[in-house]
């Protein structure tokens, strides 16, 4: 890598940031009064907490811990179907590996979206390998916030879909802790506490988190299908009180495992049908184990004209997940997909279906099953910036914001593969030394800058803004007698974006936006594939007079070229090749309401709809190898899109208990779009689920909670992606205690 240059580059990033204290020494000396330290949640929660009208210049949504405590959710999935524009593909029932997008941006690992933590990016390695195959533990976490539109622009690289923020708890200002436990179907079982306190300027957090379950699955002969996780942090903090500022220091040290008996095979759909939750034998040895540790230091310095918030953060990530990657092949080759699409098509595929399920034999070298061990460590580390200040400019009222960060993120692959025999319904390994298949390296050095400005003229609030990305990549084969194999990538640019917002009254607003989106490619893709780029669109309007409330945003995005690629998650290969696809449009309609009934002194009656239309468009036609494009025609639709999503949330509330429900709906998505690949014309069914909770509230007793998942028990197939179909997860109950103090 072209180390010059990247030093020039951070120069450039510290000289920003070292620009950005000067002017909070200058500020400090003009102001005479200081802002309470408590303003430092707001930095790591972005959007605040205000009930009044929202008159942000771009989509945002913000679930705070009251909406999160409703349901008690573990599951990010579960939360985030409240949220208009999000559209998801589910995969294992509990969320241990969610696929997010936003506005039509593919599901897949997640990877279109940035994911952050307290502000900072999360993923294992967002720049080289976005799957986020690491994903935080939604159970710790306070409040959860969705960026869309020009509202993302400051979050990058990624701002074609948006961003997710999560919130994990502030140190306390005073003494206060929680415990709370759980058991529940299928084994489940949590355990969560937290204690911290404030003692003077000293403020301290310790918080843990338990999971785990038996799994919901039913494997062939018996084993396990559940997961085990934790997820330990601790929060040190120091606040100094200036005459004319005030700063504060925090440290936050996690620790995070996981061991899940997890696997990507399915089900044909005939098996499906006669018992959704069963899992074949070939899968018995299929396990994800990972381990995360996380460091982050934040300084926090303000007055009453500025904030500057400067974070420094370091993520390791370790995951081995060892699965059956399909049959060894040779002379005969069927993928799994092929196989569970139609077993019995001819006796090929009857005779691998019998093995993948046990019922008989390997005897051919082709039948025998090769498991894959897919063993990764990444890292991610850098330090960024953050400066807003209000300003009176020729007349007017301006609100700055400017940011810097250098990233650095890498992912080694140290992929291998051993064979085994089926033999009496067990997997029996052939003798033959494990293999190496994937031996390489991925980094990337990234510098990101981004300045931002909101003129009030008025009535009418103006942000103009820009993010910049300056990216160095490598990629190394690092195979014995490879070395020969290595591609370098620059890529660098700039990012416009403009959004209005004009406030009719003080309950009533209009709003409009538009910004570049881009997705920049990994470093091993072959530099003919570009970059993803569109133009995204969003106009609507906001009503909210504290009691009743309603968004309505129509978005467009104008994508000029749109680009996917293969993991194990959608095409069962591990060779992460992308694809372009051309021009592709995607429109929607999102909307939210609710309103607050007031039934009794002691009783009110909440209700929110959250709704989410959409409809995408190859624009062109094409011949593609990418297993969920196919031969597309032009006017075919992007898959895993749902056409109609709704969202109804019901609530009885007083002030001892409360009682809620959501009914939820997704509509059917094309698991391919276009012609002549295996799932071509294959859709998931429409799915309506319903889930409950009630609380009671014994005061200094405690509180105890039930809740029921998918109180009617509905499952339908989810995804047939990578290796047959996929269910949805099936009724489960639970019970529980909290405990604060």
């Amino acid at each position: 890598m072209n180390r010059l240059l990247m030093t020039k580059k951070l120069a450039l990033v510290l000289a920003i940031q070292s620009s950005l204290l000067s002017y909070s020494a200058i500020a400090a000396e003009d102001d005479e009064t200081a802002k309470s330290n408590d303003s430092y949640m707001e930095q790591m929660q972005i959007i605040g907490r205000d009930q009044s009208l929202n008159k942000a210049t771009g989509s945002a949504t913000l679930i705070d811990e009251l909406a999160l405590e409703q349901f008690k959710f573990d599951d990010i999935n579960r939360v985030l179907y409240s949220v208009p524009g999000v559209n998801i593909r589910e995969e294992d029932g509990y969320g241990l590996r969610p696929n997010i997008g936003f506005r039509g941006a593919t599901p897949e690992r997640s990877k279109k979206i940035n994911i952050m933590e307290d502000g900072v990016l999360i993923g294992p390695a967002p720049y080289s390998a976005a799957s986020a195959y690491y994903f935080p533990m939604t159970s710790k976490m306070t409040s959860i916030e969705v960026f869309k539109g020009p509202a993302a622009i400051k979050y990058g690289p990624n701002t074609v879909a948006g961003s997710l923020n999560m919130v994990t708890r502030a140190v306390p200002q005073s003494s206060e802790g929680l415990v709370d436990v759980s058991v529940g179907s299928d084994g489940l079982a949590k355990a969560h506490a937290y204690y911290g306190d404030t003692i003077d300027n000293f403020g301290f957090l310790i918080e843990g988190v338990h999971m785990q379950a038996d799994g919901f699955k039913e494997l062939d002969g018996g084993g396990d299908t559940g997961f085990e996780k934790n997820d330990l942090m601790a929060k040190l903090r120091y606040d100094l009180d200036g005459e004319t500022v005030n700063q504060v220091f925090e440290l936050k040290l996690a620790y995070a495992n996981e061991t899940s008996d997890e696997t990507y095979l399915g089900l044909s759909d005939d098996d499906f049908a006669a018992n959704p939750n069963r899992r074949y034998v070939a899968s018995q040895l299929d396990n994800m184990d990972w381990t995360h540790t996380q460091f982050q230091f934040n300084h926090y310095v303000t007055n009453d004209h500025f904030e500057l918030t400067t974070r420094v953060y370091r993520n390791d990530f370790e995951r081995a997940w060892y699965k059956v990657n399909g049959f060894k092949g040779g002379l005969v080759n069927r993928s799994l997909q092929e196989i569970l699409a139609d077993p019995d098509k001819d006796e090929t595929n009857q005779r691998f279906y019998q093995i993948l399920t046990g019922q008989q034999d390997s005897v051919a070298e082709y039948e025998k099953m090769t498991l894959g061990n897919n063993d990764r460590t990444y890292f991610t580390q850098g330090i960024q910036s953050d400066l807003n200040w209000n300003m009176d400019l020729l007349g007017y009222n301006n609100h700055f914001e400017v940011g810097a960060r250098f990233h650095q993120d890498q992912i080694e692959r140290d992929h291998t593969t051993d064979d085994y025999f089926m033999q009496n319904a067990q997997l029996v390994s052939d003798g033959v030394a494990t293999k190496a298949s994937t031996t390489d390296r991925e980094s990337t050095d990234a510098i990101s800058i981004y300045l931002q400005d909101t003129i009030s003229i008025n009535a009418l609030d103006i942000t103009a803004g820009v993010r910049g990305e300056f990216i160095d990549a490598e990629y190394q084969n690092r195979a014995p007698g490879a070395e020969q194999d290595y591609l370098k990538k620059e890529t660098s640019i700039w990012l416009p974006s403009l959004s209005l917002f004009y406030a009719l009254s003080d309950e009533a607003g209009l709003l409009f936006g538009v910004h570049e989106g881009f997705l920049p490619t990994s470093p091993k893709q072959d530099p003919s594939i570009e970059t993803e780029s569109s133009v995204n669109y969003e106009l609507g309007g906001r009503y909210n007079d504290g009691n009743f409330n309603l968004e309505l945003i129509g978005f467009f995005n104008d994508i000029s070229n749109l680009k996917e690629g293969c993991q194990f998650s959608s095409c069962g290969s591990d060779d992460d090749t992308e694809f372009n696809g051309g021009e592709v449009d995607v429109i929607g309609l999102e909307l939210t309401s609710g309103y607050d009934f007031t039934l009794t002194d002691n009783l009110d009656f909440p209700v929110s709809v959250s709704y989410t239309y959409t409809e995408s468009e190859f624009k062109t036609s094409f011949e593609s190898g990418f297993d969920m494009w196919g031969d597309i025609e032009a006017g075919d639709e992007l898959p895993y899109l749902p056409e109609n999503q709704i969202s109804v949330n019901l609530g009885l509330v007083s002030n001892q208990w409360d009682v809620n429900m959501i009914v939820r709906y997704i509509g059917e998505m094309l698991e391919a779009s276009g012609d002549g690949v295996v799932l071509s014309g294959s859709k998931t069914e429409a799915l309506t689920v319903v889930d409950m909770s009630a609380s009671y509230n014994f005061n200094e007793y405690g509180l105890v909670y039930v809740k029921a998942d998918n109180v009617f028990d509905t499952q339908e197939i989810v995804s047939r992606r990578p290796y047959g179909a996929r269910p949805s997860k099936p009724q489960q109950f639970q019970i529980g205690y909290q405990y604060r103090f």
